[in-house]
């Protein structure tokens, strides 16, 4: 018999944990282990994971979700599991959604995806699924072509042995979609959200239209360089990769000038620092050198902020422009 095993990756959400772990125990077909990824998690979820005997747990730095399901999947994998079902920490499965996945045969172990709904309105999908905006407006069991990871996502494990596991390095917000991509359109492994298979999850509520905090928003370098990534995956063309990269840039540049209310000039400026980071291949930013590195920019004279693009700039045109064509013509 195929085992089937539960990867939930956490962070410093013990309460939301606890329910979703709940929502696993309960489930009509039980997974057959349930593995908690924490990622080094600074509130009380260590000491409540050691009073869950029925749990398996790994600690670990907090290295994204990206490392998280990095962890989870490997040890899944390497642990023979068949079927490794995934979610983060801020949602959980109606009760029959596991038994539900696992009744579905299509003619290749296809990648398949719970139907993520509100899990305030229970009814509403929380990402754009085919043109449905409700669940009850769905009338097939399979809906072809679309899947939303990390939310009650179904691995079996021969995906695994063709695709690898997320990149660790990609930290968050564009990992799950470099994964997706990459067993998708790279391998070509067919995707099907299960409509009868419910996850629920907190609805979408930020938009990149929404003024951030420039001194305090990481997460936007890490959505900034990692979508280069996913065009990478995206399009087998890797010079569409990077003109699609190039018009994403340019589109997200004028979100900033049309919607942002604060900090124009250093908001436009940092993008260069991501796009400096692609182009040299570089995934050493955290958390906290992200953070370091906006108080400090914060500070910066207003002179700096606008003399600071044009010098990048010309460093990429005159410097490392050879280097980012050698590349392409390397990867390519």
């Amino acid at each position: 018999m195929e085992k089937v095993i539960a990867v939930v990756v956490s962070y410093n959400r013990r309460a939301l944990l606890s329910e979703c772990i709940n929502a696993l125990r309960a489930q009509t077909r039980k997974p057959d282990a349930i593995l908690v990824v924490n990622n080094g998690s600074t509130d009380d979820t260590e000491l409540w994971l050691k009073t869950q005997p029925d749990l398996i747990f790994i600690t670990q730095e907090n290295v994204g979700s990206g490392g998280g399901f990095n962890t989870g999947i490997n040890w899944a994998y390497v642990n023979n599991f068949s079927w490794i079902w995934c979610m983060d920490d801020d949602g959980y499965p109606k009760s029959d959604a596991l038994e539900v996945l696992l009744k579905v045969e299509t003619p290749d172990r296809s990648l398949l995806n719970c139907a993520v709904i509100n899990k305030t309105d229970k009814k509403s999908f929380v990402w754009k699924t085919s043109s449905y905006t409700t669940i009850d407006e769905v009338k097939e069991d399979l809906i072809k072509g679309i899947g939303h990871p990390f939310n009650g996502t179904l691995l079996h494990r021969s995906i695994v042995a063709k695709v690898g596991v997320p990149k660790s390095s990609l930290f968050l917000w564009g990992d799950e979609s470099e994964y997706y991509y990459r067993i998708v359109k790279k391998y070509q492994i067919p995707v099907y959200t299960v409509s009868q298979s419910i996850h629920y999850h907190p609805a979408s509520s930020y938009t990149y239209k929404q003024d951030w905090d420039f001194t305090s928003c990481w997460k936007m370098y890490y959505y900034v360089r990692n979508r280069f990534h996913i065009h990478n995956v995206k399009f087998s063309n890797k010079l569409f990769a990077c003109v699609n990269y190039i018009v994403f840039l340019l589109a997200f540049a004028g979100v900033i000038v049309l919607f942002q209310k604060t900090n124009k000039l250093k908001k436009l400026s940092f993008l260069l620092w991501p796009l400096k980071d692609v182009l040299k291949n570089d995934f050493s930013a955290t958390p906290n050198v992200i953070l370091n590195r906006l108080k400090i920019a914060h500070s910066q004279s207003f002179q700096h902020t606008l003399t600071a693009p044009v010098r990048t700039l010309w460093s990429f045109m005159f410097h490392t422009g050879p280097v980012m064509q050698a590349k392409t013509a390397a990867a390519a």
